[in-house]
């Protein structure tokens, strides 16, 4: 018995359809990620708290190859963010590190070295092990900046250093 492997894979959908989209997907049980934020919004009258995409027209499938074709049926569902012909694969780990972006709150910072702007740097415990970024904010926290690449975005995460090391 051979065991299907899945990946993840960005698909671009409708603009302001990411929830509907995600509820489809979670209606034909496929393992499916929207992250999601909550932000402040003001009109005329009143304030309300909502959640919104943190990738606008983006949700992310892990699915296995059997269930490529079925993602697309998914009402809303336009298409794979692909690179010349074929769907991008998206590691597990910049997956795992959008998850740690929205559940961090205020990590740690007990680290003593001088690190300076720019640097490369690697994560080297956690959920986000491996993940490589770039240093560029210094402010007794520090802010890696992760490339999310297939989908042309970049998060800011706050990460303790002694997580990090340089490369």
């Amino acid at each position: 018995m051979s065991v299907s492997k899945k990946t993840w894979y960005a698909i671009y959908v409708k603009s302001r359809t990411e929830k509907k989209v995600a509820l489809e997907l979670m209606y034909e049980n496929i393992d499916h990620y929207l992250p999601l934020i909550k932000l402040l919004k003001q009109w005329s009258d009143r304030k309300k708290w909502v959640e919104e995409p943190l990738f606008r027209s983006y949700v992310f499938v892990n699915i296995e190859q059997k269930d490529y074709f079925k993602v697309l049926q998914i009402n809303g569902a336009v298409k794979y963010i692909s690179f010349e012909g074929s769907a991008v694969p998206i590691p597990e780990v910049q997956i795992n590190a959008i998850k740690y972006y929205l559940e961090e709150s205020s990590p740690d910072n007990i680290d003593r070295i001088k690190w300076d702007l720019g640097q490369k740097v690697e994560v080297i415990s956690g959920s986000m092990t491996g993940l490589v970024g770039e240093l560029i904010e210094i402010r007794g926290k520090h802010k890696v900046r992760v490339e999310i690449e297939t989908v042309g975005s970049s998060l800011l995460i706050q990460i303790p250093k002694s997580k990090l090391r340089l490369i």
